[in-house]
C-alpha cells in the first residue's frame, strides 16, 4: 500500500511539465469522480493577500460553528497544511484516499501535481459546510476554477507570473477575473482594478464603493452590504494591509448571507494564525518570516519593517525562483536591510545565489549553497537587538523554519 509520500512522488512524475494551466484534463477527471458538494464555495484570487484571506475566512466561519472546507497551496514544512476539514490538517490516510479516488478515475489523462491535489482536496470536502478555495496560479485556467464559486474574491492584482498571465495589468487582471460568474458576487479588494476585471461576469461589490473599513489606533469598523460592524480588534495577523483583506472576508460573507455574529468575528481575527506573512518568531535576535516574492509582497514586508522598530542590523536571507522579478523584490527591500545573504534554491526554476546577486548589482552580500546555511550564518552573526528576515519563497522560508526546528542555539 503506498504512502503519502510515495504518492506525493507518484504524481510529481505524472505530467510532463510542473505547470500546465488548462481546465480540460481536471474538468474530465472532476466529471469522472463524480464529486457533488452540497455548500457554498469561495474561491480566493489575487497576486497578494490570498492566504490571508482564506484564513480569516476559515477562521470566522469556524467561530461560527460552520464546518468548513479550506484548501491552500503551496505548503511550507508538509503537504498536510494544504487541507484542512474543520480547522484540521488532513491525515496522512485521508489524503492517500483522495489521491486513490483521483487515479482509478483518471483513466490515460494526464494530471500535475496540482491537479491531483486539488482533486484529492475536493474529494475531501464532500460532508463540509462551506469550501474555501485558495487559487494556485491566475484563476481562469487554475484547476480550483472546475468549481463555480458561489462567491469569488480578488485581493489584489500586480505583475507576477508573467510567462502564464501576460506581461500587464489588464492581462493578469483578465486571468485572475476568470473565477467570477455571472450572476454570482465577486468581491474585488483591489483598490484600483483594471478595466479587464471590471468588465468582467458577475455582481461586482468594489473596495471603496460597495464596502470598506475605517481604522483609528486600536480598533477598527468594517462597513458592507450588510451594515456595519465597528470597534473590531486588529487581526492577529501583522502587517496593514490585513485590515483589507479582512474587510474582503466580511464582505464575501456578507454577499453569501452567512449568519456570522459580532463575536463570531472578533473571535475569528483574533484566533487567525497564518505561518510565514510577517510572522516573527520569538527569542533574540529577531527572526521574521515572510513568503513575500513579488514585488507588490516586497514593498508591503518593507513597510512592515520599518513599522517594526529600529535594529543595529537586518541581515535579509533571500532566496528566490528564476522566473521572479529578483531585482524588483531586491530593490524593493534594499531601503530596510543592511546586510544581504543570498541563497540558492534547487529545482528546475530555482535560481543560485550568483543568479541573485547578480540581478541586483548595487547590493552587496554572500552567497550560500541553501537558506538554511545562508541563514545559519546570519544567525552567527546577528546581535541580539537585530533583525534577520528571511523572505523570496515558500521554499526558502520552508527550509528555514524546518532549521529552526531541528536546531536550538544559545541566541534563540
Amino acid at each position: 500500500m503506498r504512502t503519502l509520500e510515495d504518492w506525493l512522488s507518484f504524481i510529481e512524475r505524472q505530467h510532463p511539465n510542473s505547470i500546465a494551466l488548462g481546465l480540460e484534463r481536471v474538468a474530465a477527471v472532476f466529471k469522472r469522480m463524480q464529486i457533488r458538494l452540497q455548500c457554498p464555495v469561495v474561491t480566493v484570487g489575487g497576486t497578494n493577500g490570498k492566504g490571508s484571506t482564506c484564513a480569516m475566512l476559515e477562521s470566522i466561519l469556524r467561530a461560527a460553528g460552520h464546518r468548513t472546507g479550506l484548501y491552500t497551496s503551496p505548503h511550507l514544512l508538509r503537504y498536510n497544511e494544504r487541507v484542512r476539514v474543520a480547522g484540521i490538517e488532513v491525515e496522512d490516510a485521508a489524503l492517500v484516499a483522495g489521491f486513490e479516488a483521483v487515479e482509478k478515475a483518471r483513466g490515460d489523462t494526464p494530471l500535475t501535481y496540482f491537479e491531483y491535489g486539488t482533486l484529492a482536496a475536493l474529494w475531501l470536502f464532500r460532508d463540509v459546510e462551506i469550501a474555501v478555495l485558495e487559487v494556485g496560479l491566475g484563476g481562469r485556467l487554475d484547476a480550483v476554477n472546475v468549481l463555480d464559486a458561489s462567491c469569488a474574491v480578488l485581493t489584489s492584482v500586480d505583475i507576477d507570473h508573467v510567462d502564464y498571465l501576460g506581461p500587464d495589468r489588464e492581462s493578469i487582471g483578465r486571468e485572475k477575473a476568470g473565477i467570477f460568474r455571472e450572476g454570482r458576487p465577486a468581491v474585488i479588494a483591489e483598490p484600483k482594478p483594471p478595466r479587464s476585471v471590471l468588465e468582467a461576469p458577475g455582481t461586482k461589490l468594489l473596495f471603496g464603493r460597495d464596502f470598506g473599513f475605517s481604522a483609528a489606533s486600536n480598533q477598527w469598523s468594517y462597513w458592507g452590504p450588510r451594515g456595519k460592524r465597528a470597534g473590531l480588534a486588529y487581526p492577529a495577523l501583522r502587517g496593514n494591509l490585513q485590515i483589507r483583506n479582512a474587510a474582503a472576508a466580511l464582505c464575501a460573507l456578507d454577499a453569501l448571507e452567512f449568519p456570522i455574529t459580532m463575536q463570531d468575528v472578533r473571535r475569528g481575527l483574533a484566533e487567525v494564525t497564518l505561518p510565514a506573512r510577517f510572522q516573527v518568531v520569538p527569542g533574540r535576535p529577531q527572526v521574521i518570516l515572510d513568503v513575500a516574492h513579488n514585488v507588490e509582497a516586497a514593498r508591503t514586508l518593507a513597510e512592515n519593517l520599518a513599522a517594526s522598530g529600529f535594529a543595529p542590523e537586518t541581515i535579509a536571507v533571500c532566496g528566490m525562483l528564476r522566473d521572479k522579478d529578483m531585482g524588483g523584490v531586491l530593490g524593493a527591500l534594499a531601503p530596510r536591510v543592511t546586510r544581504w545573504h543570498f541563497a540558492s534554491l534547487s529545482g528546475p526554476r530555482a535560481a543560485s545565489a550568483a543568479e541573485l546577486r547578480a540581478a541586483a548589482p548595487s547590493l552587496t552580500g554572500e552567497c550560500f549553497a541553501s537558506p538554511s546555511a545562508a541563514f545559519a550564518a546570519a544567525l552567527e552573526r546577528a546581535q541580539e537587538g537585530d533583525k534577520i528576515v528571511v523572505f523570496g519563497s515558500f521554499l526558502t522560508v520552508g527550509e528555514v523554519m524546518g532549521w529552526l526546528k531541528n536546531n536550538k542555539t544559545s541566541k534563540r
